[in-house]
């Protein structure tokens, strides 16, 4: 197969990496070893060491193993960014147990969702969420639950300040009910008094990961993911960062955990790097700014939501940003206005990447070579990627042809938890069919067009909502934008815009559609344009179309 990517690799950059045969919980280890007093995580001004924190996920694993958990068994993590989620991932995976993590904010009929769908038969959650996992609890496969608190790694001032102010009022204090098996956090860690390694046998082809898609496209999915994979995964990307540090980096990681991009591309990249992870538990855009100053952060993942808000601070002004190197963008398309604004204020440059669940990060751009406008980027080592025809997957297309991109590398799922039939249409030959249409130029690098599911039919043409959302985010007054079909008795589908302008301005809807009519084909311009304070989207920051697009039907159907 021809790689004209490779081409466009930065020097010390290999086409194929030599991975150890080593569990994902082993680049901890080996890091603990070789930098024990490297601090790993910043939480709220509190540092916690690699040396205390393998400690404590050694102290989880045998807490875990000593409650009564098997090779085998699913744990859930229901956590915010906080040294308790990196605590608990790495000694459940040290205890042999596969790890299943779920978004906190989930609504109890979500949750139970996932815990049953898992088998989980232990989960790990904050004591603000405690009342929800109570009231699914004896609809679930659960047999444990294990609870802390948001402020158990605090400094001392703050945690005094917390508990004065915030805990009672925002739910953080609750009281565990003790005729089922539950714990505190801190209880079972002091009562395991050995910091060594608890010695279960995990081999790298075990699954580590049972990680569930966002379901923006159906109903959500786990999919198994291994630690050789997922080790492969992390070598890939710390290569692709030819200048990266070893020992010296500093993440601000407000990316959620619980999602693949935060937790394989970010936070293991980071472990196994030695770098120190700045953890915030939720996007406030001062909080994220003054953090990236206050700690002269030189590493900053993102989605392209988190780059328009930051974008748009009134405090942006008034903080330093240049220590940042490389920010990197994933999850949704990154608009490219949005991208060369926030470049204006850092010290290097902002990426656009691609992955997915399935897959994590595959396809990424140079970081400090060829940049193309609009690309994806190209990809990584050991990654394979070609456009096939969307009809029926066989064939290989040319470059310039728009069509399915399928993937093989060493970090794809090994298949759907309990899904044959989907793991077959998506693994077909050992390649992953993705469902995003794309295209690739003639020197191998990539442009996602859409989801497959997604595209527009409008008087037989196909009409990508990216291309339009890229216009109308060129117009000075649209802060954000979203695009979908509408059923039309005549074109099949018409386009319709959601647009949020910026604060303080007033747009027209005659506006926005004279602006697409100067910049786009007549069937891709909108004819419709609602405009909104803001678009419903997943935590991660993904616009949730099919949302929109069911809020629509029920309009149709409903007086």
């Amino acid at each position: 197969m021809l790689k004209p990517w490779l081409a466009h690799y930065e020097p010390g950059v290999l086409p194929t990496l030599d991975c150890p045969a080593l569990p994902l919980h082993g680049l901890l280890e080996q890091t603990a070893a070789r930098y024990p007093d490297r601090v790993a995580t910043i939480f709220f001004g509190a540092k916690l060491t690699y040396r205390a924190l393998d400690e404590a996920a050694n102290r989880f694993a045998h807490a875990l193993l000593n409650l009564g958990l098997g090779r085998g068994d699913r744990v859930a993590l229901m956590l915010p960014n906080c040294p308790q989620f990196l605590i608990a991932f790495y000694g459940a995976l040290k205890a042999g147990a596969v790890v299943t993590a779920m978004n906190p904010l989930y609504t109890p009929r979500e949750l139970a969702y996932q815990l049953n769908d898992a088998d989980a038969a232990t989960l790990v959650t904050l004591s603000k969420f405690y009342p929800t996992v109570e009231s699914v609890r004896d609809k679930t496969t659960l047999r444990r639950v294990i609870v802390t608190n948001l402020k158990e790694y605090f400094p001392t001032v703050l945690r005094a300040l917390f508990t004065l102010f915030k805990e009672r009022k925002e739910g953080h204090r609750v009281s565990l009910r003790r005729e089922v098996p539950t714990f505190w956090f801190q209880d079972i860690l002091a009562a395991s008094r050995t910091a060594g390694a608890p010695g279960v046998a995990v081999d790298p082809s075990d699954t580590a990961l049972l990680q569930y898609t966002g379901g923006t496209t159906g109903s959500p999915k786990g999919a198994l993911l291994k630690h050789s994979g997922l080790v492969a995964n992390t070598l890939q990307i710390r290569s692709w960062l030819s200048d990266f540090r070893e020992g010296a980096e500093t993440m601000l990681l407000v990316l959620p955990l619980f999602h693949v991009f935060g937790l394989g591309a970010c936070m293991s990249v980071m472990v196994q790097g030695a770098g120190t992870m700045i953890l915030l538990p939720q996007f406030k855009t001062s909080d994220v700014l003054h953090a990236i100053d206050r700690h002269r952060a030189t590493l900053f993942p993102g989605v392209p939501s988190m780059y328009v808000a930051l974008n748009n601070s009134a405090e942006l002004p008034r903080v330093d940003l240049t220590s940042l190197r490389h920010c990197f963008s994933g999850a949704a398309p990154l608009p490219h206005e949005v991208q060369e604004r926030f470049e204006t204020h850092i010290g290097g440059r902002l990426v656009e990447g691609y992955g997915m669940t399935e897959a994590n990060a595959c396809i990424i751009t140079p970081l400090r070579g060829t940049r193309k406008r609009g690309s994806i980027g190209i990809p990584i080592p050991d990654v394979e990627a070609r456009i096939v025809d969307v009809e029926t997957g066989a064939r290989t297309l040319a470059p310039g042809e728009v069509g399915e991109l399928v993937v093989r590398c060493p970090q794809q799922m090994h298949g759907y938890w309990r899904k044959a039939d989907e793991t077959a249409q998506v693994l077909r030959d050992g390649w992953l069919y993705t469902g995003d249409i794309a295209c690739m130029d003639d020197e191998g690098f990539f442009y996602l067009v859409d989801r497959k599911k997604e595209i527009i039919l409008s008087g037989g043409f196909n009409v990508y909502p990216r291309d339009v959302e890229e216009v109308l985010y060129l117009h000075p007054k649209v802060r954000e934008a979203a695009v979908i079909g509408i059923a039309d008795a005549f074109l099949g589908e018409h386009v319709k815009a959601f647009v949020v302008p910026h604060a303080g301005q007033a747009a027209s809807a005659e506006e926005i559609i004279a602006f697409c009519r100067e910049h786009l084909v007549v069937y891709k311009v909108p004819k419709q344009i609602e405009f909104r304070d803001s678009l419903p989207k997943t935590l991660i920051g993904k616009v949730l179309r099919r949302v929109l697009q069911e809020e629509e039907r029920q309009r149709t159907v409903s007086p």
